[in-house]
């Protein structure tokens, strides 16, 4: 939403992608170690289908 009103703010979409890039990077190690727990993860936070 911020970013419908400020299209020019890089720097602050630039830090989102950052955080977003490491959440993935996480979900990837845990899945890899424990796919049980990743599966609990991604239907309570409702991230994928």
């Amino acid at each position: 939403e911020h970013f419908k009103l400020h299209k020019k703010d890089h720097h602050s979409r630039h830090g989102l992608l950052r955080l977003i890039n490491q959440r993935r990077k996480l979900l990837d190690y845990l899945k890899k170690e424990n796919k049980e727990e990743y599966g609990k993860l991604i239907k309570e936070l409702k991230l994928r289908k």
